[in-house]
């Protein structure tokens, strides 16, 4: 089940929320928690049993460095084996069998395992967890239900934030219900689920048709490797609205996941703009516990390859996954070493064309099958492929989606925030009649699509 789907919007959500404010304050977790593995069951139900066994495994070595203070590190090292063990079995298996096929002409079977939605970020929570009591960072969780929850909470199971179990410690206990903050909630997830099917579906829908055609063009080029630009960050970032936003009308408060990252003037900028809390995760535990930057310039070299590596992998067990990630911790180690000075003499609007350019290429890189064809792509972007600048078709296809990709390049700043901000402040009752009513129809349109049974496609199905 996911977000963006009439069951969810219609059945799931609407019962749960009911059931959730009917019962007492002492039976809201165990709401949660069964609606959770539910949701969850809904569509895997063996991998809803995985998720289970790997939470009360985590569960249970919480307990054991709690009680054996002198094995504590054994048993850190114990449920995160078990936890990367599982994330790679499920994951990684197929891909290292088929590098080790090549290397050495080997014609080991695949296993051909599904991929469990969702285990990349639960598997990170656990392990966070589970770290942060080792440190004495966080306390031992003495109850499976409240572990359970935080770790099985919908909202962000399958697509984040990664949320740490310290961010949300005291809310699993004591949260805020309010009006303003239901209210809020559901602005921000209608906002997110907009992002989703009226701009993302379409750019998906977008590249389907240039990957279809036969009739290539530099600027049919340039208009999938726009598409796939705004096609992952409204996918990705309008996942993120609608988990903060579920998690406000459960009472709970999460990380922001996307800070307009299009706008940033350097690549360093960009990343602490883009999947914040998969940046901050991989800093807090793996970037600092290897040295960070304080150790030699070679060992902070290692460090930041070995992260931007994991980086990523993490997204996905392809090589191309791997060489997007490699290429910005290239680039920030390049920008580290002296381009950001330069960077911070140049005007705005270059350092950002710069920034835009990387991103752009990254993502082409990212969103492709195999080196052969992300080569084409990127050669076809700069007129190697010895295709005509601009066809017939290309020209079609532009206008067809022009308005789509003027509205998301738009909404990928925060120009619209910033006069919706002016406005209420100087004028508040217009903004305060207007806003449900646009709400109102965002969804309408949003529903319809969904009926129509448009184009709706679950990137995370990939990572």
């Amino acid at each position: 089940m996911v977000f963006s789907s009439l069951t969810f919007l219609f059945y799931f959500l609407p019962i749960v929320l009911g059931i959730y404010y009917i019962v007492p304050k002492k039976y809201k977790n165990l709401v949660l928690f069964i609606s959770s593995v539910a949701f969850y069951f809904y569509g895997e139900p063996k991998f809803g049993i995985l998720m289970v066994i790997s939470i009360l495994s985590t569960y249970i070595h919480g307990i054991l460095i709690k009680k054996y203070e002198k094995h504590k590190k054994k048993f850190m090292i114990s449920s995160i084996v078990i936890s990367l063990g599982l994330l790679v079995c499920f994951k990684y298996t197929d891909f290292i069998i088929t590098n080790i096929n090549s290397l050495v002409g080997g014609n080991i079977n695949l296993l051909r395992l599904a991929l469990p939605i969702g285990i990349s970020f639960y598997t990170f929570q656990m392990i966070s967890y589970i770290i942060d009591v080792y440190k004495g960072e966080a306390k031992v969780q003495t109850s499976f239900l409240k572990l359970g929850t935080y770790v099985a909470l919908f909202p962000q199971l399958i697509a984040g934030p990664i949320v740490r179990y310290t961010t949300i410690e005291k809310q699993l206990d004591t949260r805020e219900h309010s009006f303003s903050n239901f209210s809020y909630g559901v602005r921000r997830f209608v906002i997110g689920l907009s992002k989703k099917i009226l701009i993302a579906n379409v750019m998906g829908d977008c590249i389907n048709v240039f990957n279809s055609s036969t009739e290539k063009s530099v600027l049919f080029y340039w208009i999938y490797a726009v598409a796939v630009t705004l096609q992952i960050y409204f996918d990705f970032s309008g996942y993120s609205d609608m988990a903060i936003g579920l998690g406000k009308m459960f009472g709970f408060s999460f990380p922001e996941n996307f800070n307009y990252p299009y706008i940033s003037k350097s690549v360093t900028e960009f990343w602490r703009r883009w999947h914040i809390t998969l940046s901050t995760w991989f800093r807090d535990y793996v970037y600092i516990p290897l040295g960070g930057n304080r150790v030699g310039k070679l060992k902070w070299l290692r460090n930041i390859l070995i992260v931007w590596f994991l980086t990523g992998l993490w997204h996905g067990a392809a090589w191309n996954f791997i060489i997007w990630g490699l290429l910005y911790g290239l680039l920030l180690v390049i920008e580290k070493l002296g381009l950001l000075k330069v960077l911070e003499k140049l005007p705005a609007f270059l350092t950002r064309i710069y920034v835009m350019l990387v991103v752009i290429i990254g993502f082409v890189i990212f969103n492709g099958t195999n080196v052969i064809d992300i080569l084409s792509n990127i050669k076809g972007m700069f007129g190697l492929n010895n295709v005509p600048i601009v066809s017939k078709e290309s020209i079609y296809y532009l206008l067809n989606y022009a308005s789509v990709i003027i509205i998301a390049i738009i909404g990928s700043t925060p120009i619209i925030k910033n006069i919706l901000t002016k406005i209420s402040k100087k004028i508040p009752k217009v903004i305060n009649t207007l806003e449900p009513v646009a709400l109102s129809l965002l969804v309408v349109v949003c529903v319809s699509y969904l009926v129509d049974g448009s184009f709706n496609p679950f990137l995370y199905f990939r990572f």
